[in-house]
């Protein structure tokens, strides 16, 4: 059923994904070697405002020891991070370029992804949060080479599956007798 911590199942609480798309654009094992491979993650559209999602799911994943790049037109640092008006001015590898950005500007980016890819820079994975896919522009970027997770949150995932959120009472549908690591 997939790697990580205890055994799991495919959650598709929530989704507008076909079960065909679910297969293709969520699965388990792809997300957990995501997760346990990345080092550095370009968050596309992330917020300079503690409020927004984008802020919230940031901080978490730098405090989890990734390396966030922050990717908006509109500021200079964010998260003591440099930022990058686009995904090509990025001048060093990532690993998975997070979106949150509305879907009909998913394609643009994608299109600055598979640039990447094409001048040698990174092979990346493409991350489209949730409610904030664009399947046409994902199949795109799978026929590109990319890997393509659609409609889920990083942050979650990295919860459900390193984080701990079961021992905190969430269902995350993971079933380990491990104890939490310390």
């Amino acid at each position: 059923m997939g790697s990580g911590p205890g055994v799991s199942c495919a959650v598709s609480l929530n989704t507008s994904l076909t079960p065909e798309q679910r297969a293709r654009f969520q699965d388990v094992a792809q997300v957990n070697h995501l997760l346990d491979t990345a080092k550095t993650i370009a968050i596309v559209g992330l917020s300079s405002d503690r409020q927004k999602a984008s802020y919230f799911v940031a901080g978490y994943l730098q405090s989890e020891g990734y390396r966030i790049v922050p990717v908006n037109p509109k500021a200079e640092t964010i998260l003591g991070e440099k930022v990058y008006p686009d995904v090509v001015s990025i001048p060093f590898p990532v690993d998975i370029i997070d979106i949150f950005r509305p879907p009909q500007e998913v394609d643009g980016i994608v299109n600055q992804a598979i640039a990447r890819k094409e001048k040698g820079i990174d092979s990346p994975a493409i991350w489209m949060q949730l409610r904030l896919g664009n399947i046409p522009a994902a199949e795109r970027a799978l026929a590109a080479g990319l890997t393509v997770i659609v409609d889920k949150c990083v942050k979650m995932e990295h919860g459900r599956y390193r984080g701990g959120l079961h021992f905190a009472g969430m269902n995350t549908e993971i079933i380990s007798a491990r104890k939490r690591p310390r």
